[in-house]
């Protein structure tokens, strides 16, 4: 096989994360803010930069201070931005974030008209779709249009060329008109994908038809009232094409589910709580290094444990990304 250029593509949102500076304040009561970069498949391709991958992002900004502010975070991580788009006439998204531990973490998203659900099939075109191992794309990547349209063709285009095609769930209930809809769109993409990512609640959201209210506070709070739904959902996700499904439970760890039908945990990492943001985005960093680096599911799935273990001891997402070497020393510390 030709060598590829990259190991991982990312694309999907991006946005500047104004986490609390006031630590278990409550939301009204936080007085001031830092300031850092953030969205899903963001976070995720700086965490694979961090571990030593070769990685590019595929969003779009405002051609605004913040779009500045996000590019060169980005080009310092030595993370491939010639393929983020800058949108005139649209503002970079923003996401406002308190941090109340060990539970309460909430969150306000600032999407309306941003430019990072403006990038359409000519900017897909314009990527290298076809020159990575692996293509990320995010369930809010498929909210609307034109978006949506351009991640169905970015997973088409990659399984035609023998791309790795992974999802992250990344269910956010108040970036969709009707929470079913989630689901729907999700759906349709699943012939293309090779890997599912995420939690319970997303994953029984992603197979969820009728009962919105479960969906949403599923979603929400990961409450025991959507497991009965998972087992259906992980046969639904098996069934229509991906051959893993990677269930990420936090302090639980994760199992991956195949469709051999063979079921694999990895535990998880004993650590103190800080701010659980982010985490699950580290945890696809570590499982996608693991995966590509050859490894079985069972040690890419405590990789990313363990990425993901580190990043809920500190305060926010991608510029808390451990490196290679921090991650490595405390997945190596399991398996010594």
């Amino acid at each position: 096989m030709t060598e590829r250029t990259y190991d991982l593509l990312a694309m999907g949102r991006s946005s500047i994360d104004l986490y609390s500076n006031d630590e278990g304040s409550r939301f009204p009561e936080i007085r001031s803010f830092g300031a850092f970069v953030g969205g899903c498949p963001t976070n995720i391709v700086v965490g694979a930069r961090r571990l030593g991958m070769r990685t590019a992002l595929l969003t779009a900004v405002g051609d605004d201070p913040v779009g500045d502010f996000v590019l060169e975070f980005l080009a310092r991580e030595a993370v491939e931005t010639r393929y983020i788009v800058r949108k005139s006439g649209r503002r970079t998204s923003a996401v406002l974030l308190g941090i109340e531990p060990p539970d309460r973490f909430p969150l306000v998203f600032y999407r309306d008209g941003c430019a990072d659900v403006e990038f359409g099939i000519d900017d897909v075109l314009a990527a290298p779709i076809t020159d990575t191992r692996a293509l990320l794309i995010t369930g809010t990547g498929l909210s609307c249009e034109p978006c949506r349209s351009a991640t169905l063709f970015a997973a088409e285009r990659a399984a035609d060329a023998g791309v790795e095609v992974f999802l992250d769930a990344d269910f956010r209930p108040d970036q969709w008109h009707d929470p079913r809809a989630y689901g729907v769109a999700v759906r349709s993409s699943l012939r293309w994908l090779d890997v599912v990512i995420g939690t319970e609640a997303e994953l029984s959201a992603l197979a969820m038809r009728d009962d919105a209210e479960v969906v949403i506070e599923g979603a929400r709070n990961s409450e025991p009232s959507v497991d009965g739904n998972l087992a259906a959902a992980i046969d639904l996700i098996l069934g229509a094409g991906p051959h893993t499904v990677v269930v990420k439970r936090g302090a639980e760890g994760s199992m991956v589910h195949l469709s051999s039908g063979e079921v694999i945990c990895a535990e998880p990492f004993d650590v103190e709580v800080k701010n659980v943001l982010g985490a699950g985005d580290a945890f696809a960093a570590g499982l996608i290094y693991g995966h590509l680096k050859g490894w079985d599911w069972e040690r890419a799935a405590s990789m990313g444990n363990a990425t993901g273990a580190i990043v809920v001891t500190r305060q926010g997402c991608a510029n808390f990304m451990p490196s290679e070497c921090e991650a490595l020393e405390l997945f190596q510390s399991r398996e010594a």
